[in-house]
């Protein structure tokens, strides 16, 4: 089994040697797009809650099954299927998408109280829901990283075709709204900031103790999470 080298700074890897892999701890705002060859593993604390959010179809999924060998993943697509295996196959899900949703709350609460590390996945237009978790953490001296993956409403509505699901035009368009809001707020690398330099998270995302930006490229790179006791 091979040694994961740990990297304190929020912007700072250290190089792979030996049969090592660089990994990241997420402080403040980390971007990693752009990047051809980032972190192969986020580690974050034992009982961190970590949201990945994103576009549907933008590989949030995959990417946390990825994760889930490190913490359970809360997936509403999981919920969704469960009722409706429940269900007539004449009934449209929208008829019990308040039963699903509600369904999929108290799993996330469930979760919540068992403070243990956790990934819960988000389309990122529900500011709510990172508030609620933040709050619910905050009360549990725990901390909520975010995950964000950009890769373009063209790769998005293209990987929504490949897995045979596609959300709705109208539903897409108010998931791109909130990402763009989220994106518009996240500043410009700053050549005068020094790269071991913690940036601050854009004001949006106040409540969160890290984001990390991913692209199409750098989504691929990061294989893993992990959740460690921070010396």
């Amino acid at each position: 089994m091979s040694t994961i080298d740990e990297a304190g700074a929020a912007d700072t890897f250290l190089r792979p040697h030996h049969g090592r892999c660089r990994c990241l701890r997420p402080k403040g705002l980390v971007d990693l797009r752009g990047h051809t060859d980032p972190p192969a593993v986020l580690v974050y604390p034992a009982d961190a809650v970590v949201v990945v959010s994103g576009l549907p179809g933008s590989g949030k999924s995959t990417l946390m099954e990825r994760w889930s060998r490190a913490a359970p993943a809360i997936d509403p697509r999981a919920v969704h299927l469960a009722c409706e295996a429940l269900m007539p196959a004449w009934l449209p899900y929208g008829v019990y998408r308040p039963w699903a949703r509600l369904r999929h709350f108290q799993w996330l609460r469930r979760q919540m109280r068992r403070m243990s590390p956790l990934l819960v996945h988000d389309c990122g237009s529900r500011p709510w829901l990172r508030r609620w978790l933040a709050r619910a953490a905050g009360r549990q001296r725990r901390e909520v990283h975010v995950v964000l993956l950009d890769v373009g409403a063209d790769e998005a509505l293209a990987g929504q075709r490949a897995r045979g699901r596609c959300a709705r035009p109208r539903v897409f368009a108010r998931h791109q709204r909130g990402l763009d809001r989220l994106l518009a707020a996240v500043p410009a690398p700053d050549a005068a900031c020094p790269g071991t330099a913690v940036r601050p998270v854009p004001a949006p995302l106040a409540e969160v103790a890290s984001i990390v930006l991913l692209d199409r490229v750098s989504r691929q790179h990061v294989a893993a999470a992990r959740f460690d006791r921070w010396s």
